[in-house]
């Protein structure tokens, strides 16, 4: 068993971020409204921007070309993406960690920070907590540390999917863990991952050395950088990108994230499947500069603009930030959120309702159970999906995008989310947001087009609620 920990770079590992290039596309003044006008066009027909057309709309301080950015953002996301909204929890496994990021309550010099590593019996009780609320869709998440090689990883992954309780499984288990070699990630997606997540935190150079001590392994920001490469090397072609926001410029991170999405289409022929936002929340032990926290409003500027850079890129907004403000952006950009989380190691089965700081990477703002947020979702007119067919039938990478990109894949998620959603309504609801989901999944059965596909769904939908029948996808 390799409990190593080697660092070895692709041997065509490129450094593709220029802090002056970036900087210098952010510091040339407002632009002209015709210009921004323009790129928002090019977005609205489904075209990736650059990322000298992406600094054009950072730029765009104009209280009324944001406003044009907010209306173009909400119309590309309802193009694209509808009105669904796909719900994940994530599970902490493990917080030992050899890095010691100053921002991060894992650290290895937090004197504070509670250490675990949860054994095979406790990851299943974790999950049976998870699969008895109704949820399907996981990630894993892990520290960096030699005991959480791949071969741990890959096991504690089909751990998780051995486990049944009732209707309950997990039917897609996404990872978010160190940057590994290629032959290590061969051994985790044969466990049958779905999404490797990693975040670069920061892409600011400076700002990486100053928070990632050089001593560490995360001290490497082309090791970090060219890990995901590594992984699409190695056949995993479902991968999700990430920043820290607080870290440094806000507008220069939203940059690297469009250049490291642009570089993995060039290079692999598919981008990232989802882009990750978090922004820096309070945590014991942790150090940080105050003068880049973002604000709201810049943080809904920072939404819309990669909505409109990445059309096709699921954008992940997670449970740090408050129920009122995930609300708000779901509208114009958000298509993925985690629902009822707990971050602290056992924390689905052992804490309650109760927020343990030394025990998490980071505080939560928004603990709502996941019936809490399905029943807001339904009210709002979302469409809550735990749709997993797309990774289980091999429509993930190139192939996504072959369905995805000419709006085929329309075909599949609909349907999809509104049998999943009705397993949920049947199993898990409450009597009011059953109550709620049932007028939702009548309203989309109203506005479809009558025909064969929608028989096969009225079919499935029935089966699911009245025959016991489950996991009926297109």
């Amino acid at each position: 068993m390799n409990t190593t920990l080697p660092m070895n770079r692709s041997a065509d590992a490129i450094d593709f971020i220029d802090d002056v290039a970036l900087t210098g596309l952010l510091d040339v003044g407002s632009p002209e409204p015709q210009r921004v006008r323009d790129i928002i066009a090019k977005s609205l027909a489904k075209e990736a921007l650059t990322v000298e057309e992406t600094a054009t709309l950072l730029r765009a301080d104009d209280p009324a070309l944001a406003e044009e950015i907010f209306d173009a953002a909400r119309d590309l996301k309802r193009r694209v993406y509808g009105n669904r909204i796909v719900l994940f929890a994530p599970l902490y496994i493990g917080n030992l960690c050899i890095n010691d990021c100053a921002y991060c309550g894992f650290r290895r010099s937090n004197p504070d920070a509670v250490r675990r590593t949860l054994n095979p019996g406790e990851v299943r009780r974790q999950v049976e907590a998870l699969e008895r609320a109704g949820h399907k869709r996981l990630i894993l998440v892990f520290g960096e540390h030699a005991r959480y090689h791949a071969e741990y990883i890959a096991q504690t992954v089909r751990t998780v999917y051995d486990v049944k309780v009732d209707h309950g499984e997990i039917r897609r288990v996404n990872i978010n863990a160190a940057p590994l070699e290629i032959e290590d990630y061969r051994i985790v997606k044969d466990a049958g991952i779905g999404t490797y997540q990693i975040f670069q935190e920061t892409y600011h150079h400076e700002t990486y050395r100053r928070y990632h001590p050089a001593d560490t392994r995360k001290g490497d920001y082309l090791y970090r950088l060219d890990g995901l490469s590594r992984a699409l090397q190695a056949g995993c072609d479902d991968v999700g990108i990430g920043a820290l926001f607080g870290l440094a410029d806000w507008r220069f991170e939203v940059l690297g994230l469009v250049s490291h999405a642009l570089f993995l289409q060039r290079r692999y022929g598919v981008g990232p499947h989802t882009i990750s936002f978090p922004r820096l929340r309070p945590a014991a032990g942790i150090e940080f500069d105050p003068r880049f926290l973002v604000n709201d409003e810049d943080f809904k500027r920072l939404i819309a603009i990669l909505r409109l850079a990445v059309p096709y890129t699921g954008l992940i907004l997670t449970a740090r930030e408050n129920p009122e403000l995930r609300r708000a952006v779901m509208d114009f950009g958000v298509s993925q959120i985690d629902a009822g989380s707990r971050i602290e190691i056992g924390g689905y089965t052992e804490f309650g309702d109760a927020q343990v700081m030394q025990r998490e990477q980071f505080t939560l703002g928004d603990v709502r159970p996941l019936d809490e947020v399905m029943g807001q979702l339904l009210e709002d007119g979302y469409l809550p999906s735990f749709c997993t067919a797309c990774y289980r039938l091999g429509r993930t990478g190139e192939h996504f995008m072959e369905f995805a990109i000419p709006g085929f894949i329309k075909r599949y998620c609909t349907p999809n989310a509104l049998t999943t959603l009705m397993e949920y309504l049947v199993d898990y609801a409450s009597p009011a947001t059953r109550q709620k989901g049932l007028t939702l999944v009548q309203y989309e059965l109203d506005r479809m087009p009558a025909g064969k596909h929608k028989e096969d769904l009225q079919r499935r939908l029935r089966q699911i609620r009245y025959s016991g029948d489950r996991d009926l996808y297109v």
